[in-house]
């Protein structure tokens, strides 16, 4: 990295090293670029830090594993003449770059903000030629998203731990987004399929062509196919009319983040998180424009550069300059769409995958500035002698100029879509064709399909909730916490008639399909359903699409200057903070309890419901003589689904298969899943097993193969104690009397020797004691750093250190007052049952 040494210098602040190092390329020798990696100011994790009372104002802390960085930058800052601020240009970047300045303290006079939408050289120099000052309307507006999500999940979490189950958190974007989902899969499991019979023919022209046609109309029940058919044993076909007309098909804009997203997921396969992951690898190499922006705008210059290549490559036909006008709810953000910086370069990417998303960007772009592709569609409509009213229809395409498809052809979300129509045969009105072949099939009508991350994205984007640099936290961080799951799914055989025109007869027979089959979708899971449902009754314009919407767009005249941040947050709060405190005192505990039906023994009733370690089955209320029987659900099923029978079946575990070596071997459903027990050694079940249907052998393979994982393996002796190796919940280990270390992945454990694991020990009690900020001789009390900070245990009780005092200060009797005056760590409680049905 080229430094200026000294004082006077030009220090360059950026977020990432990456970016840091493509910038540098383009800057002479009196500057310093550094990367403050990402926020170096935030509120803190664990407190509310914002003073509700006093106009919202937030109490920002520097976090732990930023002091190192700061000081590094405060002390360039303090040798450099000038601090140039190159965050990145939306409000995200507003804000580091402001709380950069105030973490730095550096004066007015000392600091410029350039900004640019893209990492080269030109980009560059024209940032530093004309710099400006920080935008605090920006930063209000981030400042505002930032506080009103703290407020949401500060007061709403700890709702949500009391009144449906501990550990949980709510955000306010996030909770519309699981809203969407839940919907979705309600009206999915709520949806009345029916059935109808589709009419396909394949006839002959004069001259040997070949024409498929299909009847426009369905019928409804199998015997009024059946009835079609027969009609057309006897009948003559007949070229009734012939309808030609020109067509053209248009590019699509360039990518915007949300469209990128969307394409990336149907021709790449791409989640959204891993689109923009690498989407931003190939800005900061400076291959692309900024990649989060909801602006389908191209430079002058972009726009001249793609004209260039596309009339060189292809010809002055193919070259149409356009303009395209953001459609979306509260535009902002960059300002330009996302496209290569370099038109001519046609591959960039540091591995495979960026290369495909790099060319999808470079060709996107190009086709958005290339002719309409021109076609001929042609209608032909069959006469059929003995259905007059019925005739089939034939279609075909033909493309005459290929335009921008020599380039892109946008992608499809449509399940359902037809198979690309070709050309036709030549026909004229009056001409007969053969029937070679005729099928009635039966086909189910289906629901609106189960969100793709990139689908949600496009829903979120068209009610105008979240921003570009929202889209995949969002998605990310519902699944997090467990309301929402990606996955694929089996689906389950359905049968369906098909019927055969074959020479004047008609044959019937039963096909199979697979009904049901989803490839990464997202599902909501129990416990989402219930937090939703939760939300929706209590806190109903937090999750209420057009309020977020709304707030949304208040962000956006924060923006603009033309609202007051702290305005807006008190219209917010205090009616928020009003209902908090109403559902804490009025709302029922929610369970999703599901009355599945009565017990056969004892005529309780079974509930389906969610309890402390998740969804499970309740035989009887708590308020019965006889305690209420618990089950947990199997990971593949679901409080919605679940049958009566599928939930008896669960009491039937624990199940006794047999003995081995004297001892029962069991299976079982605990909080982790199906498992088989012998003695204190259990093994989960592995994808195929059924816990109903396990048999005593099968049993036995699992447990060797989980005894032959975990067995120990003595190195020798160390210090007096043996060092084993084993294997455990977290991976393999290394072991000597109470202190573990892991064994690093790439490392095989079988080739750990005593001199290796000897090693792995010191570093894990090197990195315990270095945890140790103060120990008190003659006692167990310890001051440890923490994840959130330092607090004081004696190993069986926490308690948080005193405001204001460091650790070194601290006294033995002040330590031992504050542990005798922590709660008590919480232990697991009674399960509360369901509610009693009326």
């Amino acid at each position: 990295m080229a430094k200026k040494k000294g004082t006077g210098g030009d220090l360059v602040i950026v977020e990432s090293p990456a970016k840091a190092r493509t910038i540098e390329r383009y800057l002479g020798e009196g500057f310093t670029v550094l990367s403050s990696y990402g926020h170096v100011r935030d509120l803190p994790e664990r407190d509310l830090s914002v003073d509700v009372e006093n106009g919202f104002e937030p109490t920002y802390i520097v976090p732990d594993d930023k002091k190192d960085r700061l000081k590094e930058l405060q002390q360039e800052a303090d040798r450099a003449g000038m601090v140039w601020l190159a965050t990145d240009e939306d409000r995200e970047g507003e804000a580091i770059s402001w709380h950069l300045k105030e973490a730095l303290k550096l004066p007015d006079d000392k600091v410029k903000r350039i900004t640019f939408h893209e990492i080269t050289e030109p980009a560059i120099k024209r940032a530093l030629e004309n710099p400006r000052g920080i935008d605090v309307h920006l930063v209000d507006a981030q400042q505002a998203r930032r506080v009103l999500d703290r407020l949401v999940g500060y007061e709403l979490s700890p709702v949500l731990w009391r009144k449906v189950k501990p550990s949980l958190s709510a955000g306010r974007v996030q909770s519309v987004a699981v809203r969407l989902i839940v919907e979705r899969e309600r009206e999915i499991l709520d949806f009345d399929s029916k059935s109808a019979f589709r009419i396909t023919a394949v006839l002959t022209t004069d001259q040997g062509g070949s024409v498929k046609a299909t009847l426009p109309e369905r019928f409804a029940t199998e015997d009024e196919a059946r009835a079609y058919l027969e009609a057309c044993g006897k009948a003559e076909f007949t070229v009734a009319a012939v309808e030609k007309k020109p067509g053209k098909r248009t590019p699509a804009a360039p990518f915007t983040t949300s469209t990128l997203q969307q394409e990336a997921s149907r021709k790449l396969g791409f989640g959204v998180d891993r689109t923009m992951r690498i989407a931003q690898g190939l800005y900061e190499q400076g291959h692309i424009t900024y990649m989060r922006t909801d602006s389908v705008n191209l430079s002058d210059l972009a726009v001249d550069a793609a004209r260039a290549l596309i009339t060189g490559q292809y010809g002055e036909r193919y070259s149409k300059p356009r303009r395209y006008a953001t459609k979306s709810k509260g535009a902002q953000e960059a300002h330009e769409a996302i496209r290569p910086t370099d038109m001519q370069v046609q591959t960039a990417g540091a591995d495979r995958d960026a290369e495909r998303l790099y060319d999808l960007i470079r060709k996107r772009t190009l086709a958005s500035q290339m002719a309409d592709a021109e076609l001929e569609r042609t209608n032909v409509s069959i006469a059929v002698s003995t259905r007059p009213d019925q005739p089939l229809q034939a279609s075909g395409e033909v493309i005459l100029f290929d335009g921008f498809l020599k380039v892109y052809l946008e992608g499809k979300d449509d399940e359902d879509s037809e198979e690309q129509e070709g050309l036709l045969p030549e026909m004229k009105e009056g001409g007969r064709l053969a029937l070679q072949d005729m099928t009635a099939t039966e086909r189910f009508d289906r629901p609106s399909p189960r969100f793709t991350e990139a689908s949600l994205v496009k829903k979120l984007e068209e009610l105008g909730i979240g921003r570009p640099s929202t889209y995949a936290p969002t998605i990310s961080t519902v699944q997090k916490r467990g309301y929402v799951v990606k996955e694929s799914r089996e689906g389950t055989p359905r049968n369906y008639r098909v019927l055969h025109l074959d020479q004047g007869a008609v044959r019937a027979e039963t096909a199979t399909e697979n009904h049901g089959a989803e490839k990464q979708k997202l599902f909501p899971t129990d416990i989402g359903m219930v937090v939703n449902d939760f939300l929706v009754e209590h806190f109903p314009s937090i999750v209420d699409l057009h309020f977020t919407a709304k707030v949304e767009e208040e962000f956006d005249v924060i923006a603009e200057g033309r609202e007051d941040w702290r305005a807006m947050l008190k219209r917010f709060y205090h009616p928020f903070h009003e209902t908090i405190g109403q559902v804490k005192e009025t709302a029922e505990k929610a369970t999703g309890a599901r009355l599945l039906g009565e017990d056969p023994e004892s005529g309780r009733p079974v509930y389906a419901r969610i309890g402390r370690f998740g969804p499970m089955i309740q035989i009887g209320e708590a308020e019965d003589e006889e305690k209420p029987k618990f089950a947990s659900l199997r990971k593949d099923q679901s409080i919605q689904t679940i049958t009566f029978q599928e939930a008896m079946d669960l009491f039937k575990l624990p199940r006794t298969l047999g003995e081995k070596e004297g001892e029962e071997v069991v299976v079982g459903i605990g909080r982790f899943g199906p498992y088989v027990k012998l003695g204190k050694t259990y093994a989960s079940l592995e994808e195929g097993d059924d816990p109903l249907e396990i048999g005593l052998q099968r049993a036995i393979e699992l447990i060797d193969a989980k005894k032959a994982a975990t067995a120990t393996r003595e190195l020798g002796e160390w210090e007096g104690e043996p060092v084993e190796t084993g294997r455990g919940r977290f991976g393999p280990y290394v072991k000597h009397g109470k202190t573990y270390a892991n064994i690093p992945k790439s490392e095989e454990p079988a080739s750990v020797t005593l001199e290796r694991a000897i090693e792995l020990l010191e570093a894990k009690r090197a990195g315990v004691k270095a945890n140790v900020l103060r120990s008190f001789e003659g006692s167990d009390i310890q001051v440890l750093d923490g994840r959130y900070g330092p607090y004081i245990t004696d190993g069986k009780k926490n308690a948080k250190m005193p405001k204001d005092q460091k650790p070194e200060d601290l006294t033995l009797e002040q330590v031992q007052q504050l542990i005798a005056e922590a709660p008590e760590k919480k232990k697991g409680g009674r399960r509360r049952a369901a509610p009693r049905k009326k």
